[in-house]
């Protein structure tokens, strides 16, 4: 009998999704084959022995001896945890703008009524460090309770130096906290909690960690912990102090077993291959990822990488910048329906303006180059003009 005539239309692409996006991200077979069991009762010794594993391997990646607190939330729950916790309604942050994601935690901070200003900065070369030091230094009242900021913004592909950040805070004598997301940097870009002096970290599951979004959690310093000690303000689920009921923590429900059973899997995996060298992958992935994009624009017509700031690229995600009228939407539409690549939007006042290729996480140099030469294909496909870049990538590779 012969195929209806539309079987060709309708076919669903075969083989395996090359999932570029940045985050969620590849869960590799070994994670999902370690959460394919029964569920434990979390109270029981054998799952007990699971959760300390897991707390102590997560403080190891995010290089600190003090608190950390799990929720069974995204970074979102994370982000909200940390300003429950440590502010209450009045009270004033100032917030490194990097991009979206710092853009949408002090709009959470303004829902929460807590008094929010913005230290501006272009997306495309990131904040003045200088000009943010001499802003805290005019801060002679310390009526800014703590800075925020976002290690590496997944919007615009670029690293922010926190150290530099703390460094400006102790020479001008500021005791404000240091509040850092490390949701798209922990496990794929060196990060150090403690030597940085950070004061809350927040994190999440699906990235770095190569697990499903729906795990988050902060490093609470013993500074934090005790401001938020004398915070009155009302907060329930992400209490730090409820969650002390138990060791290493009490989760407010059910601890998620299944999320556990695949971290402690994870931090295996990350550890047998030695963070440091997991974190120089991520570097020499995210260079030949670079080294085509600079070929794709090299005519001056092609897609540009949108960090301008050299001394920034991320090593997790590249944001690349559209030639000018021409939008990114086809290009990704035609990647994902034709071709079973998943590429990132622009986010915000990019939408249509970038396209984003997470390489964070379960990733090794045939999957980019794969997703690399199909990226070509759907810019192709899309008419968008670009010279060719693979062989830039696999000319970075092989040096």
């Amino acid at each position: 009998m012969n195929a209806p005539s539309n079987a060709v239309v309708n076919a669903k692409p075969r083989g395996r999704q090359f999932f570029n996006n940045p985050g969620p991200t590849n869960i590799p077979d070994r994670v999902l084959r370690a959460m394919d069991r029964p569920v434990l009762d979390f109270m029981s010794d054998e799952f007990m022995a699971i959760h300390h594993a897991c707390h102590a391997g997560v403080k190891r990646v995010l290089k600190t001896d003090q608190s950390l607190y799990m929720y069974n939330a995204s970074g979102h729950g994370a982000w909200e945890a940390a300003l429950a916790n440590l502010f209450a309604a009045g009270d004033s942050v100032l917030i490194v703008e990097t991009g979206y994601f710092s853009l949408s935690w002090a709009e959470m901070a303004v829902n929460l009524g807590i008094k929010v200003e913005t230290f501006a900065a272009d997306w495309r070369r990131g904040a003045d460090v200088k000009k943010l030091a001499e802003r805290l230094a005019k801060d002679k009242a310390h009526e800014i309770k703590a800075v925020l900021c976002v290690h590496n913004e997944t919007a615009t592909g670029m690293v922010l130096p926190v150290s530099d950040i703390r460094r400006a805070l102790d020479e001008a004598k500021h005791p404000a906290l240091l509040l850092s997301d490390t949701i798209s940097s922990l496990a794929s870009i060196d990060y150090k909690m403690d030597a940085w002096g950070i004061d809350v970290t927040v994190g999440g599951s699906q990235k770095g960690l190569m697990l499903p979004t729906g795990m988050s959690f902060t490093g609470v310093s013993n500074k934090a912990l005790d401001v938020a000690r004398r915070n009155k303000a009302p907060r329930h689920y992400f209490h730090w102090e409820l969650m002390n009921g138990r060791a290493p923590q009490k989760f407010m429900g059910t601890a998620p077993v299944h999320m556990f059973f695949g971290l402690q899997e994870s931090l295996r995996m990350l550890e047998e291959e030695g963070l440091d060298a997991v974190f120089a992958r991520h570097a020499r992935l995210a260079e030949a990822t670079r080294a085509a994009v600079r070929a794709w624009g090299a005519n001056g017509k092609g897609p540009q990488l949108y960090c301008q700031s050299p001394d920034r690229l991320s090593n997790s995600v590249t944001t690349v910048l559209m030639p000018e009228g021409v939008s990114s939407d086809p290009m990704r539409k035609a990647a994902i329906d034709r071709f079973n690549l998943s590429l990132g939007g622009g986010l915000g006042p990019l939408m249509g303006k970038v396209f984003r290729i997470g390489h964070m996480g379960d990733l090794n140099e045939p999957m980019l180059l794969g997703a690399l030469a199909t990226t070509e294909l759907a810019m192709k496909a899309a008419g968008v003009p670009f010279s060719p870049g693979v062989n830039a990538a696999i000319d970075s590779l092989s040096s």
